[in-house]
């Protein structure tokens, strides 16, 4: 059953419109969106589709077609930050974002489908929170940009649920275009949409979902956070985005905490290897780009320490059986590699790494192509 008919089914009437916002898939750069640097998602084909119709009376329903359970239902007068850490924290957390920024937003009625795999580091969150955020600015006609809508989609998440991400993940949902990996500035959300067109390259990225769960609300991610903040009060610089590449060996021997200096390392590296991909896209050398993936993957392995082993073997397995280039993506703890291929070596590298899981005892992976799609849009 489509979200549509699903709509009909629970509120007795058809829903005003239909919505769309993807998952994403983070090329390069990862941990550098709160420390204001740059980072390199684009969009997946996979997304959450919501079905929305206005309410004059204040009241939000919320239902998920993937989540067993009854309609939520909450005042929107009502909503406090952090009371609640189901699913409906999310779409109700832009309504509150959305209100709190002065945008006369009553009620709603909601239901949700998604195809954005959950715990797999694809931001199916994000996905969520644009999706809300942009059915909501339609129907209300508040005229929000992508970026301001991908600012309060974040607000909700940060204040609302209480994960303190970055703002790359609503902004790849709401901004990305097909065909295109993007380029975001996170100090200025200024963005650049670049080609990124494998398969006329003969090459296919791919997503390795480990299916190993992560969940950012554990501390883990705060506690990076947190180091990455202390590193740049040290250096004496308002974000780490503020050290340069050249200037970094200087800057660590400014740091005394070791794990300090892991993270403001891995940080200022990976907005310099966001640099050297785009001039390798720039310059048309596409496959250059599987070295710079794999160098990465080491520094968020031993630099940041948010690998697994579930994430390693995929890696490794990747690279031994004639990838181009691996890396772990998004938070880290779990969730997804991405591999970029030769279309060839597509069939006998996945084999590898199914193969590799198989003889370490781990879940069989999930794998496949990661299709620079469209962003955020309404379909119906």
């Amino acid at each position: 059953m489509g979200v549509r008919e699903g709509f009909e089914e629970l509120y007795g009437a058809a829903p005003e419109g239909v919505w769309a916002a993807p998952g994403r898939v983070n090329l390069i750069g990862e941990y550098t969106d709160f420390n204001e640097g740059f980072v390199m998602p684009l969009a997946l084909p996979h997304t959450a589709v919501a079905a929305v119709s206005r309410r004059s009376d204040g009241v939000l329903r919320l239902h998920s077609a993937d989540i067993d359970g009854p309609v939520v239902e909450l005042r929107v007068d009502e909503l406090v930050p952090r009371s609640d850490t189901g699913w409906a924290a999310y779409p109700a957390g832009v309504v509150w974002a959305l209100r709190e920024a002065g945008h006369a937003v009553g009620g709603a009625d909601i239901h949700l489908a998604s195809t954005v795999p959950t715990g797999a580091g694809l931001s199916s969150s994000a996905a969520l929170e644009v999706v809300t955020a942009l059915a909501l600015d339609d129907l209300y006609e508040l005229g929000l940009t992508r970026p301001e809508l991908a600012r309060l989609a974040q607000r909700a998440e940060n204040d609302f649920v209480g994960v303190p991400c970055g703002v790359m993940d609503q902004t790849a949902s709401a901004c990305c275009t097909e065909g295109h990996a993007l380029h975001l500035d996170c100090r200025d959300l200024s963005i650049r949409q670049v080609p990124f067109d494998l398969a006329s390259q003969g090459l296919e990225l791919l997503v390795v979902d480990t299916r190993v769960k992560h969940a950012l609300g554990d501390g883990a991610y705060a506690e990076r956070r947190a180091g990455c903040e202390e590193g740049a009060r040290q250096l004496g610089v308002s974000h780490l985005r503020d050290v340069a590449y050249e200037d970094l060996e200087a800057a660590l021997a400014r740091l005394s905490d070791e794990r300090v200096r892991r993270y403001v390392r891995h940080v200022v590296s990976d907005d310099h290897r966001v640099d050297r991909v785009i001039t390798l896209l720039d310059a048309g050398d596409v496959r250059a780009i599987g070295a710079v993936l794999t160098d990465g993957h080491a520094s968020l392995r031993d630099d940041l320490r948010i690998s697994c082993p579930e994430l390693d073997l995929a890696v490794s397995a990747a690279n031994s059986a004639g990838a181009l280039g691996a890396r772990m993506t998004g938070g880290g703890f779990g969730g997804s590699a991405v591999v970029l291929v030769e279309s060839t070596d597509v069939d006998s590298v996945t084999k590898a790494v199914t193969e590799a899981f198989a003889a370490a005892g781990f879940t069989a992976p999930r794998v496949f192509p990661a299709v620079p799609s469209a962003g955020a849009r309404r379909i119906g």
